[in-house]
């Protein structure tokens, strides 16, 4: 037991100074069935002043192969002229870009996660922190609208 407590000891002070990973993730759980939280997230998407470019199914090869997935997407949207000049002078962005919030069924409810803008500037691209803070408080505007049904 004393061999132990030092262990316990060692994983709890771990755990209070690193910071969760989850930090880095936005999500929201919604009682509407998938289609209507689809239709619901792309027009508060809109709403926010951006566009869908695309909505990309994730589970085709899996329904191809035979297996029985529930429905799952990913929804990419950005404003234009934003997404072209990160791309221009930050071309180490462009795998993030456009943004994307994937949205999956899961029972009766449906949820949508998505990676916080923010962590695109953490250390990296303090200049950029202000357009991403202005991202990250959409994505959060669009997340609470899911959450409340409205």
């Amino acid at each position: 037991m004393k061999k132990f407590l030092p262990f316990l000891a060692l994983i709890f002070s771990l755990s209070l100074s690193n910071p969760s990973q989850a930090d880095n993730l936005l999500m929201a759980r919604t009682n509407l069935n998938f289609p209507e939280a689809m239709l619901k997230l792309q027009d508060s998407i809109r709403n926010h002043g951006y566009t869908v470019s695309r909505v990309q199914r994730v589970d085709i090869g899996l329904t191809n192969s035979g297996y029985v997935t529930d429905k799952y997407r990913v929804v990419f949207f950005g404003k234009a002229d934003l997404v072209t000049r990160l791309s221009n002078d930050y071309p180490q962005l462009i795998p993030y870009l456009p943004f994307k919030i994937a949205i999956f069924a899961e029972g009766d409810e449906t949820l949508i996660v998505a990676a916080n803008p923010r962590q695109l500037t953490d250390k990296t691209y303090p200049e950029l922190e202000p357009v991403m803070k202005k991202i990250e408080k959409d994505m959060l505007e669009i997340f609470k609208s899911m959450r409340d049904n409205g």
